[in-house]
Formats: structure tokens, sequence, C-alpha cells
């Protein structure tokens, strides 16, 4: 576990991995330099007796250095790289200790989403697969197909030690990605298993980098997936567009949280783009926020359950006033 910034979460996500723990597993937690009380929270639980191997950094390597630290001070011949904030459900250590005898260079692990409060469950599977199975030799193509989209969530990922430790790491630090890096890079992993029965439970809407979601999910997500020259064209393409930035409701909904704007515009898109594609960028980035917002949120409420999460980010956006009074509106309807 890497973690930055998360004594207010960090205790609840330890308590449901303490109870799990055999003497096959341990506990390594890689402290970025938080400036919080973390150190306070987590040193607390070893004084209780907590079995936690705690490593508090001088200086924050950011997450990919600091995952790629905790990998490094494991002991384990399996790692599994866990989230600071979500947790972990029953049996979920047992279940990883079962697949991981079979071999697998890598597991994928399904997780469940809920909001931030953890109350209500927004997605009860993120990966779209009912069964436990294995892919292959030659199955690179296929694998990404399933699950690259699903593993920008980095707590999905257990991978052998000595496989992570041999690979490139370090041209994918600053990434937010490395564990991507790691698993795709050419030649890619070969011997995948995918656990289906979701094991985490994903705290939806806490991430750190919120403020940075339209630099990360529109440049550096689609150019790390778009790197993996050991993966096709079409595979590459199922998981996200190249630009997917020329997409107008793209920018609409990314305007409708409030990620894009004329800053974003200026910054991002103004020396990319010609003509009308430009012309067009730069009115969705000047629309008034609620407006955006209402737009997007009526449009969402004909999408359904599948919709939830893009729904949770929306109407978190502090001027959704008009946008929460229509969902509500729309709830009592249904």
């Amino acid at each position: 576990m890497a973690t930055f910034k998360r004594g207010a979460f960090i205790e609840a996500t330890l308590r449901t991995i303490l109870p799990q723990l055999t003497d096959d597993v341990e506990l390594v937690v890689v402290d970025g330099a938080s400036p919080d009380c973390t150190p306070d929270v987590v040193g607390r639980l070893i004084e209780e007796g907590a079995p936690i191997r705690y490593f508090r950094e001088p200086v924050n390597s950011g997450i990919d250095g600091d995952y790629d630290k905790a990998v490094g001070y494991a002991r384990g011949e399996h790692c599994w790289l866990m989230p600071d904030d979500d947790w972990l459900r029953p049996n979920a250590i047992a279940r990883i200790l079962e697949a991981v005898a079979r071999g697998p260079e890598l597991v994928v692990v399904n997780a469940e989403v809920r909001d931030a409060t953890m109350r209500r469950v927004l997605n009860p599977s993120l990966l779209a697969c009912r069964d436990d199975h294995g892919w292959g030799r030659g199955d690179t193509d296929a694998l990404f197909r399933e699950t690259a989209g699903y593993l920008s969530f980095i707590g999905g990922v257990v991978i052998r030690r000595d496989r992570w430790m041999a690979r490139e790491r370090a041209r994918y630090h600053g990434s937010l990605f490395i564990h991507m890096g790691v698993i795709f890079q050419t030649p890619p992993l070969e011997r995948v298993w995918v656990i289906a029965e979701p094991l985490i439970v994903i705290r939806y809407g806490n991430a750190m980098w919120t403020p940075r979601s339209f630099e990360i999910w529109m440049f550096l997500w689609p150019d790390l997936v778009w790197s993996f020259t050991s993966v096709g064209e079409v595979a590459r393409s199922h998981v996200v567009a190249r630009e997917p930035w020329r997409s107008p409701r793209v920018l609409l909904y990314y305007r409708a949280i409030g990620a894009y704007g004329p800053e974003a515009f200026e910054r991002f898109l103004a020396s990319r783009l010609r003509g009308l594609e430009r012309w067009r960028a730069r009115l969705i980035a000047a629309l008034p926020l609620p407006f955006a917002n209402l737009v997007a949120v009526g449009w969402l409420l004909t999408q359904g359950e599948r919709a939830l999460q893009n729904l949770v980010d929306l109407l978190a956006v502090p001027s959704a006033h008009a946008s929460r009074l229509l969902a509500r509106l729309v709830g009592r309807g249904g």
C-alpha cells in the first residue's frame, strides 16, 4: 500500500485487511511523507499489535514512485497493490491465496463501487465477467480489451514481485499508472488469472487526482494506452480513443463536472485544434457551468443505473443545484 494524506480513511481500510492476514501474508505500507495524522493512525495500530511494516519516506515520490518502493520493500512472491481508502471484502485474501497457487504472473481482482460514504452501491461489479478464468500466451489483445479499462484502478492488480522488479519501471514514474506499464510493456505478461467475484469495495469520489481529471483522462491515460505496441490498435481503441478530447460530448461532460473550461482550453487544446473543432471546443469551454451540468445530468438520467458513477460526479459539482432538483424530480417520477 502506498499512502499520502489519508489519515481520515486509512484506519478503516487497514481494519478490513488486518483480520485476514495469515503467517504467509505481510502488510507493507509506504507513506509518502504525509503531512496529516497518517503516521499517528498507523503508529497506534502498530502499538495495538497490528503486523504492519510501515515505511515513512522523507519525501513524496508520487503515486508511481511510492508503489514502486512498496513492491521493493515487500518480501512476498506476489504483491497486491492495495489502495489506501478502499475496503477488502471478507475472505478476499484467502481467495487471492487460492488464485496465486495456480502460478500466474498476474491476478486481476474484480471490484464493487460505492459512493464516498460506502453506503450506496454504484456498480456491483466493474468487470463484466461471471466466472473466474485465465489468459495465456497469444491472448494479449483479448486480455487488454477485457481488463485494461478496469485496470486504471490499481487495486485490481496482484502481480509476481520478481516480474515487477525485472521490468522497466522508471519510464512510467509520473504516468500515474505504473502498474499498467509494468503489465503491458513489451513483452506483456502472459499467465493471467481473472477473479470474477468483487473482492474490493471502491470508495468512489474520493480520488486525490480529481482536480487533474481532464489532463489525466484526456492525455496521460490515452498516451499510456496507445504506447503499448504489443497490443493491437483495435484492442487499444476499445479501451480509449487516441484523442478523446476531439469528441464534443466528452468535452461537454468535463465542462459539466467543472474539469474543463477556458483555462483548460488554452492550456491543452488551443494549439492542437483548428477550424470548426477549435471553435466548438472554445464554445463548450465557455458554457456556464450550471447549464452544462444540467444538460449532462438530464441526458444521463435517461441512461439508467449504468450512469450512476457519472451522475455522482455531476451532482457533486457545487453549482449543481438545478441538476440535483432535476434528479430528485425524476427519481420521484420513477
